[in-house]
Protein backbone atom coordinates (compact mmCIF):
# COMPACT_ATOMS: atom_id res chain seq x y z
CA UNK A 1 0.00 0.00 0.00
CA UNK A 2 3.25 2.85 0.66
CA UNK A 3 2.78 5.44 2.43
CA UNK A 4 -0.71 6.69 3.84
CA UNK A 5 -0.51 10.66 3.04
CA UNK A 6 -2.71 13.06 5.32
CA UNK A 7 -4.71 13.56 1.58
CA UNK A 8 -5.89 10.51 1.74
CA UNK A 9 -7.03 10.27 5.48
CA UNK A 10 -8.90 13.69 4.80
CA UNK A 11 -10.48 12.41 1.75
CA UNK A 12 -11.95 9.44 3.49
CA UNK A 13 -12.55 11.16 6.92
CA UNK A 14 -14.88 13.96 4.71
CA UNK A 15 -16.77 11.29 2.44
CA UNK A 16 -16.77 9.41 6.25
CA UNK A 17 -18.41 12.14 8.17
CA UNK A 18 -20.75 12.82 5.24
CA UNK A 19 -21.68 9.52 5.44
CA UNK A 20 -22.12 9.27 9.16
CA UNK A 21 -24.54 12.00 8.45
CA UNK A 22 -26.72 10.08 6.14
CA UNK A 23 -26.76 7.18 8.24
CA UNK A 24 -27.60 8.49 11.13
CA UNK A 25 -31.20 9.93 9.13
CA UNK A 26 -31.03 6.49 7.51
CA UNK A 27 -30.39 4.83 9.98
CA UNK A 28 -33.41 5.88 11.90
CA UNK A 29 -35.61 5.52 9.39
CA UNK A 30 -35.07 2.15 8.50
CA UNK A 31 -35.30 1.44 12.11
CA UNK A 32 -38.93 3.11 12.25
CA UNK A 33 -40.17 1.84 8.99
CA UNK A 34 -38.56 -1.62 10.07
CA UNK A 35 -41.05 -1.50 13.05
CA UNK A 36 -44.20 -1.27 11.05
CA UNK A 37 -43.19 -2.65 7.49
CA UNK A 38 -40.10 -4.76 8.04
CA UNK A 39 -40.25 -5.58 4.22
CA UNK A 40 -39.93 -1.95 2.87
CA UNK A 41 -37.23 -0.89 5.26
CA UNK A 42 -34.24 -2.96 3.16
CA UNK A 43 -35.17 -0.12 -0.15
CA UNK A 44 -32.94 1.84 1.76
CA UNK A 45 -29.61 -1.05 1.81
CA UNK A 46 -27.94 1.01 -1.13
CA UNK A 47 -27.33 3.91 1.02
CA UNK A 48 -24.74 1.97 3.41
CA UNK A 49 -22.84 1.56 -0.04
CA UNK A 50 -22.71 5.14 -0.87
CA UNK A 51 -19.55 6.42 1.47
CA UNK A 52 -17.41 3.70 0.67
CA UNK A 53 -18.57 3.23 -2.85
CA UNK A 54 -17.68 7.27 -3.39
CA UNK A 55 -14.28 6.71 -1.50
CA UNK A 56 -13.04 3.79 -3.58
CA UNK A 57 -13.82 5.04 -6.61
CA UNK A 58 -12.17 8.56 -6.02
CA UNK A 59 -9.38 6.75 -3.89
CA UNK A 60 -8.22 3.77 -5.62
CA UNK A 61 -6.70 2.50 -2.60
CA UNK A 62 -7.03 0.18 -0.32
CA UNK A 63 -9.08 0.23 2.25
CA UNK A 64 -10.61 3.53 1.58
CA UNK A 65 -13.82 1.62 2.03
CA UNK A 66 -13.58 -0.09 5.43
CA UNK A 67 -12.05 3.55 6.84
CA UNK A 68 -14.75 5.18 5.19
CA UNK A 69 -17.37 2.92 6.93
CA UNK A 70 -15.67 3.34 10.01
CA UNK A 71 -15.37 6.96 10.27
CA UNK A 72 -19.11 7.33 8.90
CA UNK A 73 -20.39 4.65 11.83
CA UNK A 74 -18.03 6.72 14.45
CA UNK A 75 -20.47 9.46 13.24
CA UNK A 76 -23.21 7.28 13.46
CA UNK A 77 -22.54 5.60 16.64
CA UNK A 78 -25.33 3.26 16.88
CA UNK A 79 -24.78 1.87 13.71
CA UNK A 80 -21.03 1.32 13.55
CA UNK A 81 -21.15 -2.39 13.45
CA UNK A 82 -23.47 -1.55 10.28
CA UNK A 83 -21.24 1.00 8.74
CA UNK A 84 -18.17 -0.83 8.90
CA UNK A 85 -20.21 -4.01 7.53
CA UNK A 86 -21.27 -2.43 4.33
CA UNK A 87 -17.49 -0.47 4.38
CA UNK A 88 -15.99 -3.94 4.00
CA UNK A 89 -18.68 -5.40 1.38
CA UNK A 90 -18.38 -2.07 -0.67
CA UNK A 91 -14.06 -3.23 -0.42
CA UNK A 92 -14.39 -6.97 -1.28
CA UNK A 93 -14.34 -7.37 -5.11
CA UNK A 94 -11.59 -5.33 -5.36
CA UNK A 95 -9.89 -7.48 -1.68
CA UNK A 96 -10.16 -10.42 -3.66
CA UNK A 97 -7.99 -9.70 -6.54
CA UNK A 98 -5.81 -8.03 -3.38
CA UNK A 99 -6.46 -4.54 -4.58
CA UNK A 100 -4.37 -5.64 -8.09
CA UNK A 101 -7.05 -3.96 -10.85
CA UNK A 102 -10.03 -0.88 -10.40
CA UNK A 103 -12.65 -1.99 -12.90
CA UNK A 104 -15.87 -0.77 -13.06
CA UNK A 105 -17.46 -3.87 -13.04
CA UNK A 106 -16.17 -4.58 -9.79
CA UNK A 107 -18.06 -2.03 -8.13
CA UNK A 108 -21.62 -3.74 -9.51
CA UNK A 109 -20.06 -7.25 -8.65
CA UNK A 110 -19.60 -5.98 -5.07
CA UNK A 111 -23.40 -4.58 -5.56
CA UNK A 112 -24.81 -8.09 -6.40
CA UNK A 113 -22.86 -10.47 -3.95
CA UNK A 114 -24.16 -8.04 -1.48
CA UNK A 115 -27.74 -7.68 -2.47
CA UNK A 116 -27.28 -11.43 -2.06
CA UNK A 117 -25.63 -11.57 1.16
CA UNK A 118 -27.32 -9.36 3.32
CA UNK A 119 -30.78 -10.77 3.01
CA UNK A 120 -29.38 -14.23 3.67
CA UNK A 121 -27.32 -13.02 6.77
CA UNK A 122 -31.06 -11.14 8.32
CA UNK A 123 -32.52 -13.32 7.06
CA UNK A 124 -33.95 -14.20 11.15
CA UNK A 125 -34.00 -10.36 11.76
CA UNK A 126 -36.70 -10.27 8.91
CA UNK A 127 -38.13 -13.67 9.82
CA UNK A 128 -37.30 -14.10 6.05
CA UNK A 129 -38.33 -18.18 5.38
CA UNK A 130 -41.85 -17.52 7.03
CA UNK A 131 -42.42 -15.21 3.93
CA UNK A 132 -43.88 -16.80 1.10
CA UNK A 133 -41.83 -17.45 -1.79
CA UNK A 134 -42.89 -14.72 -4.25
CA UNK A 135 -42.15 -12.24 -1.21
CA UNK A 136 -38.45 -13.79 -0.78
CA UNK A 137 -38.13 -13.14 -4.40
CA UNK A 138 -39.28 -9.88 -3.78
CA UNK A 139 -37.36 -8.92 -0.97
CA UNK A 140 -33.84 -10.24 -2.30
CA UNK A 141 -35.28 -8.24 -5.63
CA UNK A 142 -35.87 -5.08 -3.75
CA UNK A 143 -31.85 -5.24 -2.01
CA UNK A 144 -30.57 -6.34 -4.99
CA UNK A 145 -32.22 -2.82 -6.98
CA UNK A 146 -31.31 -0.90 -3.84
CA UNK A 147 -27.82 -2.17 -3.58
CA UNK A 148 -27.80 -1.66 -7.95
CA UNK A 149 -28.75 2.34 -7.54
CA UNK A 150 -26.08 2.92 -4.07
CA UNK A 151 -23.58 1.90 -6.19
CA UNK A 152 -24.66 3.84 -9.39
CA UNK A 153 -25.00 6.92 -7.37
CA UNK A 154 -21.72 6.39 -5.78
CA UNK A 155 -19.74 5.82 -9.06
CA UNK A 156 -21.66 8.69 -10.73
CA UNK A 157 -20.43 10.73 -7.58
CA UNK A 158 -17.02 9.77 -7.77
CA UNK A 159 -16.61 10.50 -11.25
CA UNK A 160 -18.17 13.66 -10.95
CA UNK A 161 -15.93 14.60 -7.94
CA UNK A 162 -12.48 13.60 -10.16
CA UNK A 163 -13.45 15.57 -12.94
CA UNK A 164 -13.55 18.20 -10.90
CA UNK A 165 -10.21 17.60 -9.42
CA UNK A 166 -11.25 16.46 -5.91
CA UNK A 167 -8.74 14.67 -4.08
CA UNK A 168 -6.55 14.35 -6.96
CA UNK A 169 -2.98 13.77 -4.32
CA UNK A 170 -5.08 11.01 -2.50
CA UNK A 171 -5.47 9.16 -5.39
CA UNK A 172 -3.90 5.97 -6.49
CA UNK A 173 -0.50 6.72 -8.34
CA UNK A 174 -1.20 4.84 -12.33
Amino acid sequence: MGRVSTAYLLTCAAIGVAGGVLFWGAGWIATAVFAVAPFVSVAGAGLWLLPSTIALRLLERPFAGILTGVLAGLVAFPFLAAAVWWGFMAELAFLVVLYRFWRTWQYWAGAVVVGIVYPVAAAQSFDLWAMTPVAVVGFFALTLASCLAGVGLGVLVADRLRAAGVARLARRRR
